[in-house]
């Protein structure tokens, strides 16, 4: 088994290294990508307070006329994807691939239903006759919850990625780096709506 690089590309200061600050899931790429995205969700939920601050009538009214159950059936969706993607890892761990795989469609599946259950979302607000044009609520509400949308849309290409790679022979229980970033991101993207959900559909 491979040694960990130590002092990785020279930049980091020691502390930071594995021996001394222990292990960190996935990869520094993916934690560059995360921290990046955190970054992105941080600027829209300032967006978001600053814009409740001016319009606090709006912002009051906005939460009634979203379809919240669509929002709840969205966040079980979202939770149990994280279940099986946590179940995913634990099955890679002790090199079970068959039952590794099986998790990661379950996981996929979610993400392929959150998607089809928010184009149903936008498509009824629409009839509504709601559109991010309509007030400052569903200005920041669509900035928040297309971007959202997007990051689950690729991350669900990723995992059919990850899938065929585990096909392939690419992850076991002694590596499986690949996998263990693609969850990390998964997970932060369900924690992403997590905090989406109750300043959009539940404050009043």
């Amino acid at each position: 088994m491979s040694q960990p690089i130590k002092n990785s590309l020279g930049i980091f200061p020691k502390s930071w290294s594995e021996e001394h600050a222990g292990r960190i899931p996935g990869n520094i790429p993916i934690w560059v990508g995360i921290l990046s995205e955190l970054t992105e969700f941080g600027i829209f939920f300032a967006a978001y307070f600053i814009a409740k601050f001016y319009y606090p009538e709006i912002f009051a009214q906005g939460p009634q006329s979203l379809h919240t159950s669509l929002g709840v059936t969205n966040t079980i969706v979202l939770l149990s994807s994280s279940y099986f993607m946590a179940k995913a890892m634990s099955f890679i761990r002790i090199n079970n691939k068959i039952k590794c795989e099986r998790y990661l469609w379950l996981a996929l599946s979610c993400g392929v239903l959150y998607l089809i259950i928010k184009t149903w979302e936008f498509h009824w607000n629409t009839l509504q006759g709601f559109s991010a044009n309509t007030n400052e609520f569903f200005t920041v509400y669509y900035y928040m919850t297309f971007n959202h949308f997007i990051h689950v849309g690729w991350a669900s290409c990723a995992i059919l990625w990850v899938i065929f790679r585990l096909r392939r022979g690419a992850y076991s229980s002694a590596e499986h780096s690949g996998l263990e970033a693609l969850a990390v991101y998964w997970h932060m993207i369900d924690l992403m709506w997590i905090l989406i959900f109750p300043l959009l559909y539940v404050l009043r």
